[in-house]
C-alpha cells in the first residue's frame, strides 16, 4: 500500500488503487438517516452504494443501534474483522480525541475529509506506519470510471 504525506492530497490514480483494493470502510462520525442531509450520513450511504461494506462508528446518537442496516459500534478498535480504510468525519479540533482508539485498531488506511484533518493526529497516525489521505472519499470514488468495483478480483 502507498504511503502518503500528511496533508498531500492523493491523486486519483493512488486513489484508485485505495479504493479498489478495499472492501470495508469503517466511518468514525457517521451521522444516522435522521441527518441524511449530512455528508457523514450520504457520502458512507453512497459508498455503500457502490459496494463497500461500510461500519458506522457514530460520535454521537447513543440511541442508534443500526445505521445503513448495519450495526454501530462505539470504538474504531470495536470493529470486528480488519479495516481496509477509516473514513473520519470529524472536526480537526475533535480528533486527537480518537487517535489512541485509531491506532489501537490499526486501520490500513485513514482518510481524512478535504478540509477536515488535524496535522498533528495525521502526523501520529503516520509516524505509527498507518497511512494518511487528505481527500473528500466520496468525490475521489466519482471520480473514478463509475462501473469500478470495489470487490474486482476479490470474489
Amino acid at each position: 500500500m502507498p504511503r502518503y504525506t500528511p496533508g498531500m492530497v492523493a491523486t486519483v490514480a493512488e486513489s484508485r488503487e485505495l479504493l479498489r483494493g478495499a472492501r470495508r470502510i469503517a466511518v468514525l462520525g457517521i451521522k444516522p438517516e435522521t441527518r441524511a442531509a449530512r455528508a457523514a450520513h450520504y457520502i458512507p450511504e453512497y459508498l455503500a452504494s457502490v459496494g463497500y461494506e461500510i461500519l458506522p462508528v457514530p460520535v454521537y446518537y447513543p440511541d442508534v443501534t443500526a445505521i445503513l442496516g448495519r450495526p454501530v459500534v462505539r470504538r474504531v478498535v470495536d470493529v470486528p474483522g480488519p479495516i481496509d480504510i477509516l473514513s473520519v468525519f470529524r472536526r480537526p479540533e475533535d480528533q486527537a480525541q480518537h487517535l489512541d482508539d485509531i491506532l489501537a485498531a490499526r486501520p490500513g488506511v485513514v482518510w481524512f475529509q478535504s478540509g477536515f484533518m488535524d496535522r498533528a493526529t495525521a502526523a501520529a497516525i503516520e509516524a505509527a506506519g498507518i497511512p494518511v489521505v487528505h481527500a473528500c472519499i466520496g468525490c475521489r470514488r466519482a471520480e473514478i470510471d463509475p462501473p469500478l468495483a470495489p470487490l474486482e478480483g476479490q470474489r
